[in-house]
């Protein structure tokens, strides 16, 4: 079963090394929100499975209390952008 684990979680990894290319390349500033939520989720996920392998159910807390702010910090991050997106639109 820990192989399983291992499989898991360097599938997930790769998922966020995936997304980092998104970020860094664009090639729009929906394509970088979606990825810092991807990445949030992903976390979440190798803290799942971490928790499951390692049979340690404070881990699933942290797996929560991450969730939460990485669903914080893209409201945060669509409120700055709309904003923006705002500001723009006036100029114009």
């Amino acid at each position: 079963m820990d192989l399983f684990f291992t499989i898991v979680v360097v599938f997930l990894l790769l998922n966020i090394a995936l997304g980092l290319i998104r970020v860094w390349r664009g090639p729009t500033v929906a394509d970088r929100l979606l990825t810092t939520q991807l990445f949030g989720t992903t976390g979440m996920a190798v803290l799942l499975v971490l928790a499951g392998s390692l049979e340690d159910p404070d881990l699933l807390n942290v797996a929560i209390t991450f969730n939460v702010l990485a669903i914080l910090l893209v409201i945060g991050l669509v409120k700055v952008w709309k904003n923006k997106k705002g500001e723009n639109h006036d100029n114009h």
